[in-house]
């Protein structure tokens, strides 16, 4: 039995709400459970200096959490001067999955800035950024478009993540903190909604875990990113 009563191939509550921010090129607060991460998009007409007369765009992440979005109060890593390395990981990780679906030659020489905020975590918050993230960059190119700034949307395919792991024997879908902390193998893919593998990151407590069990968390990501990159559309379609 999964803490949460969840079934093993069952997401958490999932709640993509667009317009959170009304300043944004695009946003959306992508709510997974307990874990709440606030995603906007900023356009800019500049690109960096290895990009210009280059006829290509670019995106890139930010990431951080919220000091109080845990159990107890962290301090801003503004205030310690420097990012930690995980920080870095997971914004690395949200800027190429976004890259990965874009046209950059589609959007011309701009940058769109994506920043991921953590409110609130309970697991899984980089899988929900990227969720998320894709909403906010989809509305941000929908806008470009509206004003007449581009020709058409410059994606290529839709891109959401979900974590999956061995919880006491059992392969089981979205884990939250209870899980993920405790489980014997985890891992988060990151997959286009055609099916393309952009990402997978794997880990084995304990012991290492066997083919036919990643075959499985493989199979349940599928499932769990077909469903998000369902629930993605309906947010931009209804935005």
């Amino acid at each position: 039995m999964r803490p949460s009563g969840r079934a093993p191939n069952e997401l958490r509550q999932v709640s993509l709400q667009t317009g959170a921010n009304k300043y944004a090129e695009g946003s959306c607060l992508a709510v997974f459970g307990d874990t709440h991460v606030l995603c906007t998009a900023s356009v800019e007409n500049n690109v960096p200096p290895w990009l210009r007369n280059s006829g290509k765009g670019w995106i890139t992440a930010e990431y951080g959490m919220l000091p109080r979005a845990t159990h107890t109060r962290g301090q801003r890593e503004a205030a310690r001067g420097k990012q930690s390395g995980r920080t870095q990981e997971i914004q690395r990780l949200i800027g190429r999955s976004l890259r990965a679906v874009a046209d950059m030659k589609g959007f011309g020489e701009r940058q769109v800035k994506i920043d991921c905020d953590v409110i609130q975590a309970d697991g899984g918050t980089r899988t929900a950024a990227i969720t998320g993230a894709y909403v906010a960059l989809h509305l941000a190119f929908q806008h470009l478009l509206e004003i007449g700034a581009i020709d058409s949307l410059p994606l290529t395919d839709a891109v959401a993540a979900v974590s999956c792991g061995i919880y006491n024997g059992e392969a089981v879908l979205d884990l939250d903190y209870d899980e993920d902390s405790t489980a014997q193998a985890d891992a988060n893919f990151v997959l286009t909604a055609s099916g393309g593998i952009v990402e997978i990151q794997g880990t084995a407590e304990e012991k290492p875990f066997e083919r036919a069990q990643f075959d499985q968390l493989l199979g349940l990501a599928e499932t769990g990113v077909a469903e998000l990159a369902r629930r993605q559309l309906q947010a931009i379609e209804a935005a």
